[in-house]
């Protein structure tokens, strides 16, 4: 008999989509568009500075932003990568290319604080999706955002974990976690909230490693955790992103640990397909929302509303929708 999937992955079936939604609420004076348009995007450029497609979030968003922003007429300069370094100096690169805006995913939020103000005094504005800006940028109305609700999906981990834990009868267990890119804010917000939720409960987290939005990296990880504590030593995983978790699962089964309802409890994020397909094998707990489908589809209205002069409002953010 299948188990009862978690409340919050149901509703994502359910769905059949992310229930990731955006409600727009303003933080400040926007900047004002590109002005002197006529509507249009036409003939506008962007430099684009987001995830690399080598990791399989950003590949999800990037097949959808590009071409439909290209669709409408928006030259593109691709600067994405996921390497830290690198896109400081691809934006310190767009700032001098003049485009009409810069779009970005910020992988060391600290470290893009020179940056971004460098694009502020130049007038360029610049527009960051998924995870926040540093504080001591994100109120300058040459800032805007398009946003993940980063503590919703820290939230809703901890809770698959505590739902399929207490279905197995326990009030105390261990857990590992395996993290996105330490450096960045979407990561720090996820994990603030996930602990946020464990308060008073019997649940612990006894190794926290990152794993860098790597996959194959969180595989690694996850074997080498299974080995330092052994079979019986680890109760539940948090895989911060549903490729991530996946290879939790694949380390767990070589390690000859049982996984699902009655064995390691491990949950996702992000809601991918290959997630939603673990879940319904048995193997995967849980999910959540927020996939990169439903954001890049906004992002696209986002850009194009600003690229025409439209003045979108300058921060908007997902919802809480289970």
């Amino acid at each position: 008999m299948a188990r009862t999937l978690p409340r919050r992955t149901l509703a994502v079936l359910a769905a059949g989509a992310s229930l990731a939604l955006l409600a727009a609420c303003s933080t400040g004076p926007a900047a004002e568009g590109p002005t002197g348009g006529d509507g249009s995007a036409e003939g506008k450029t962007i430099a684009f500075v987001g995830y690399g497609d080598v990791n399989p979030w950003g590949a999800a968003f990037n097949a959808i932003y590009r071409p439909a922003l290209e669709a409408e007429g928006v030259t593109i300069n691709d600067m994405s990568t996921m390497d830290a370094g690198a896109q400081v100096q691809s934006f310190n690169q767009a700032i001098a290319d003049q485009p009409d805006a810069i779009v970005v995913s910020l992988l060391d939020t600290a470290a893009m604080v020179a940056p971004m103000q460098k694009a502020i005094q130049a007038g360029i504005p610049v527009i960051v999706y998924d995870g926040p800006p540093d504080p001591a940028v994100a109120d300058d109305p040459g800032i805007r955002q398009v946003l993940s609700d980063s503590a919703a999906l820290g939230e809703f981990a901890a809770e698959n974990i505590i739902e399929g834990l207490e279905a197995q009868g326990k009030t105390e267990g261990k857990i590992i976690v395996i993290k996105g890119t330490a450096s960045m804010l979407v990561t720090q917000d996820r994990l603030t909230a996930f602990y946020d939720k464990l308060k008073g409960t019997g649940f612990e987290v006894i190794a926290e490693e990152d794993g860098n939005w790597d996959p194959t990296l969180s595989g690694t990880i996850a074997t080498s955790l299974f080995a330092k504590f052994g079979a019986d030593g680890v109760d539940a995983a948090y895989g911060m992103a549903d490729y991530m978790a996946i290879p939790i699962i694949e380390a767990a089964k070589q390690a000859g640990i049982s996984v699902g309802s009655s064995g390691l409890i491990v949950t996702g994020s992000n809601c991918f397909a290959s997630g939603i397909e673990s879940i319904k094998a048995g193997e995967l707990y849980g999910t959540a929302t927020e996939d990169p489908i439903t954001l890049a589809n906004q992002m696209v209205d986002y850009t194009l509303s600003f690229l025409k002069g439209e003045n979108p409002e300058r921060v908007v953010t997902a919802r809480r929708t289970a």
